[in-house]
């Protein structure tokens, strides 16, 4: 077994991975838990990186939302960010403010021309469902075919 890393080595390790890019808190502690000499030694880590704002969780969850937000609803985004642990409170603060239109860009990109039919109607409702969108979004887009 190896050796645990002492404070100052566990400290340019955790800076190593936010200098990548940014981490959440409780995906860092994962990520360093192995390699602390205690559980009390990275919750200080921890801290600290908190206090000088190295490490935090709402920069890491709008990072992570605008990276998800071409391809995803906010409802898909909320529950990848809480599945990375981040708070519920902060997850929720991701707005929904121009799922509209992400959601009309994502259905160009997929679908060329418009639905005619019900059968088309329903996947490109149920294509949107699975891609997180709410179903205020989809009524408005696909079931309404409102342009």
């Amino acid at each position: 077994m190896q050796q645990p890393d002492t404070p100052a080595e566990l400290k340019a390790r955790a800076l190593r991975h936010l200098a990548r890019r940014e981490h959440s808190r409780a995906e860092l502690s994962r990520k360093l838990a192995p390699r602390a000499e205690s559980a009390e030694a990275l919750l200080f880590l921890l801290d600290e990186l908190e206090k000088r704002k190295q490490l935090s969780d709402e920069r890491y969850a709008e990072t992570r939302a605008n990276s998800m937000a071409r391809k995803y609803g906010a409802a898909r985004i909320r529950q990848d960010l809480k599945a990375k642990g981040v708070a519920d409170d902060v997850a929720a603060l991701i707005s929904s403010a121009g799922e509209l239109e992400r959601a009309k860009a994502i259905l160009a990109r997929k679908y060329r021309e418009p639905a005619t039919t019900r059968e088309d109607k329903a996947r490109r409702a149920r294509f949107l469902q699975g891609r997180g969108f709410s179903m205020d979004v989809i009524q408005r887009l696909v079931l309404r075919a409102e342009e």
